[in-house]
């Protein structure tokens, strides 16, 4: 089986919380878990925001390591493209009212998930409760 980390679950295990880099390690015996390039995005994002945001250079030195860090955590997991069978999910999908209610990087991470079959791991529920055929858990109860 393959559990992809939204990414709430994935921030929430870089923070060490809800026992998930345990829960990660214990589900890695047996299963792939891994990430979506939209989770890669989004957390890189921020993580570049904070860099160029900085206010001074005690603030940016910070920003900085804590790229280096997460760069370093996001190295743990494989990820999961869009390719060309996310996209055809994702055409399917515009045309469902129910899954546009999604956000737009909620709607790619579900393509992604079904496109590889995945079972999401995520606190989002409602969100994802919306998008017909996803399978998702949320391991931070």
């Amino acid at each position: 089986m393959t559990y992809l980390l939204d990414t709430d679950v994935f921030t929430l295990a870089y923070f060490s919380r809800h026992g998930l880099r345990e829960r990660i390690a214990g589900e890695r015996a047996t299963d792939d878990v891994v990430i979506s390039l939209i989770t890669r995005i989004e957390v890189l994002r921020g993580r570049f925001d904070a860099v160029l945001k900085a206010s001074d250079g005690v603030v940016l030195e910070r920003a900085q390591a804590a790229l280096r860090l997460t760069e370093t955590f996001l190295a743990e997991f494989r990820v999961l493209p869009f390719d060309a069978a996310a996209g055809s999910e994702f055409d399917r999908l515009r045309e469902d009212k129910r899954a546009r209610k999604a956000g737009r990087n909620d709607l790619l991470i579900a393509c992604i998930t079904l496109a590889h079959d995945a079972t999401l791991v995520t606190r989002n529920t409602k969100d994802f409760a919306n998008i017909p055929g996803v399978k998702f858990e949320n391991w931070a109860d």
